[in-house]
């Protein structure tokens, strides 16, 4: 199944994300090095939020990310949550569609 967090960034997020970048990074390091970080980044123009994309069998998968990133610790964010989401098209879909051979 795949798992969609979501996060609100503060105003001044662009200004204060600097010095806890390279632990934000680390932890979605070990997230993808488990396979449950499949795609994420933060929403351009303005960059107000992110979104990113997690796989697993329940959503702790990106809760435990949120509650342990150090942008949500250091309160960048001011709201998170995770959406299941039911992906069918897509190589990587968890629920494909299946298809009638066609002639």
């Amino acid at each position: 199944m795949h798992y969609v967090l979501f996060y609100d960034y503060v105003p001044d997020y662009l200004e204060r994300r600097g010095p806890l970048r390279e632990a934000h990074f680390a932890l979605a390091s070990i997230a993808i090095e488990r396979g449950e970080l499949f795609l994420g980044g933060a929403f351009a123009g303005p960059a107000d939020g992110a979104m990113i994309v997690f796989s697993g069998s329940s959503p702790a998968v990106a809760e435990n990310f949120a509650r342990a990133d150090p942008y949500v610790a250091q309160g960048l964010v001011t709201r998170w949550w995770v959406r299941e989401w039911t992906t069918v098209v897509g190589k990587d879909a968890a629920n494909p569609l299946t298809r009638p051979a066609t002639a």
